[in-house]
């Protein structure tokens, strides 16, 4: 998953309300020069997200519409980006969670809505201009 830009991958996060591991989707992004993986969650809560126009910058959830991306991947609800701001997976550390089976690729979405999901990520007000210039790139050799 670390040298690719379009899987999504299940992972757990902990729940601030709960205090416990929920399962989540990741749909990588890219990977810096660094070897970081940039990447945004997943989620199926529309919460006045569009799905016209797919790529959606306003207030209060910005995100971008997937649609249903692999129902026999767990992934069989309509789907959403979300452009909130996500801190980069560390390379060795993602290496390590996919070499130990705690993060593994469950999807790939289809480069022509990679390349939308892309360019909406990358003129989102949370991407960093780190993680814009790196999504860039990726566009720029796709």
């Amino acid at each position: 998953m670390a040298g690719s830009r379009n899987h999504s991958a299940p992972c757990q996060l902990l729940d601030p309300q709960t205090g416990e591991l929920k399962s989540k989707f990741l749909l990588v992004l890219t990977t810096t020069g660094g070897g970081d993986v940039v990447w945004r969650l997943l989620t199926s809560r529309q919460y006045g997200r569009p799905e016209e126009p797919r790529c959606y910058h306003g207030d209060p959830y910005p995100g971008f519409y997937l649609g249903v991306i692999d129902t026999s991947a767990g992934l069989g609800k309509k789907s959403w980006l979300d452009l909130h701001p996500l801190d980069d997976g560390d390379g060795i550390d993602v290496a390590k969670l996919l070499n130990a089976g705690m993060l593994t690729v469950a999807a790939t979405i289809p480069e022509v809505l990679l390349r939308a999901a892309l360019e909406c990520a990358a003129a989102a007000d949370d991407t960093t201009l780190a993680q814009e210039r790196a999504i860039r790139d990726a566009l720029a050799v796709m």
